[in-house]
């Protein structure tokens, strides 16, 4: 079958093992930063030519934002109109098992619960009592049973899953998962579900002013082990409107290619750290770039990839050192969660007034001691930005952010990056303008 994959939420490394698995990008669908129109075209366009759509929850199935349950798993079904499949942990229970899966259903009767799969499960009496008070009390069918399962191939650390980039035996990962789920689940079962939906409302085209290039812009990507946190729609959007996207190893590239704008998504630089270091020709070159005005975009990763100094542990590593900072590592989260931040300083990105929505997720923090002022474009309304006010440094034309924006709710974004190329490319006074409106 050929399976398209959304994931609930602005996650990155979920979405990475379900790209991987998959052998389909993986979208996310999130409606704090989308509207339900947009979540609906997004939907429809990845999902045509497929024959199953996946979509991995986030949290409780009612977890939401607010008492309503605002942005949650659920409210996203109810928008696409699709069955959900719950997934219930029977450690140490059987009857009330049934009993959850009832509340969840009565909850909200709008919502189609279609089915459950039992997780560590501890052997047949406990199944054969648990799947028959679910079908007797709740009516629903029971579509598979796991077992406890010794050991994991999806080991965990500080932000979550272990990346499948940074795993080597990731495949075998995969087909491990494959082979129990081949076992355990009754998968003509799931793909009926699958099939039992009705016609999926149309959604509206995620545009932004119908900015497109008429001549060629390179836009440098640098993707990696230390930096690969970028949303497929992020990317999409910017070839959409004409750029071509140039993949850069920030750990074997020995310069920066001939590029007019750089984007660096977020990642883990602070386990790449060593080899980031190493290769001083890279970010002596990168640095030099920003210093010519070379259009720059970073978020999380990339933002402490260009300070002077990461701190990990007991070590101090160099990075770019384009701004005047460094980073330090937490054992704790320093950010975690949705963003609110109003533009509220001219720069060449955004309009002074825009207000943006993104996320955050880091263990760093930013070391300000002895740190001369920078310029920040965003006010922050919630989240924790910098510095708990503030986001978006701004250096010549470098804006690095802790905020990670997706293009399906802020199509700007990419217009911004782009605009910013082409005025450093040719000027301010728009001479030989090389864009257009369609």
């Amino acid at each position: 079958h050929k399976v398209a994959v959304f994931k609930k939420g602005p996650d990155f490394i979920d979405s990475g093992w379900l790209s991987f698995a998959a052998e389909n990008p993986c979208y996310n669908l999130d409606p704090f930063l989308m509207t339900r129109e947009q979540i609906l075209h997004s939907f429809a366009t990845h999902s045509a030519g497929t024959e199953i759509s996946i979509i991995e929850g986030n949290r409780g199935l009612y977890d939401g934002l607010d008492l309503d349950g605002c942005c949650s798993t659920g409210e996203l079904a109810k928008t696409l109109g699709s069955p959900v499949i719950l997934i219930a942990d029977v450690t140490m229970a059987t009857r009330t098992v049934a009993a959850l899966v009832l509340g969840c259903r009565m909850f909200d009767p709008d919502l189609k619960i279609a089915g459950v799969i039992l997780n560590k499960v501890a052997g047949r009496r406990q199944e054969s009592i648990v799947r028959g008070a679910i079908e007797q009390h709740c009516a629903l069918p029971v579509v598979g049973a796991i077992p406890k399962l010794k050991g994991s191939v999806f080991p965990e650390r500080h932000m979550g899953l272990v990346p499948h980039l940074e795993r080597d035996y990731a495949l075998k990962a995969v087909q491990w998962a494959r082979n129990v789920a081949e076992k355990y689940l009754d998968i003509d079962a799931l793909l009926k579900i699958s099939g039992d939906v009705g016609a999926l409302e149309k959604g509206a085209a995620c545009t932004g002013s119908g900015f497109l290039l008429e001549k060629t812009l390179r836009v440098g990507v640098i993707r990696d082990r230390s930096f690969w946190f970028y949303y497929p729609e992020n990317l999409e959007h910017l070839k959409s409107m004409g750029a071509v996207l140039v993949e850069i190893d920030s750990m074997q590239a020995k310069s920066l290619p001939e590029i007019d704008a750089l984007y660096i998504g977020g990642g883990f630089p602070e386990t790449q750290a060593e080899a980031l270091a190493e290769n001083r020709g890279f970010r002596v070159s990168l640095r030099k770039a920003i210093e010519e005005d070379l259009p720059v975009y970073a978020e999380c990763g990339g933002l402490m990839y260009l300070g002077e100094r990461l701190l990990v542990g007991e070590k101090t590593y160099p990075m770019v050192g384009a701004l005047p900072l460094s980073f330090a590592l937490e054992e704790k989260p320093q950010g975690h969660g949705y963003t609110v931040m109003e533009v509220d300083r001219e720069n060449p990105y955004y309009r002074v007034g825009e207000v943006l929505k993104g996320h955050e997720f880091h263990y760093s923090r930013v070391l300000l001691e002895g740190s001369p002022g920078l310029k920040t474009i965003f006010r922050v309304e919630r989240g924790g930005g910098v510095d708990g006010e503030r986001d978006g440094i701004l250096y010549k034309n470098l804006l690095a952010t802790y905020t990670h924006l997706h293009a399906g709710g802020t199509a700007l974004w990419g217009e911004g990056l782009l605009k910013t190329a082409l005025a450093s490319r040719i000027g301010e006074d728009g001479s030989d303008t090389t864009e257009k409106k369609d």
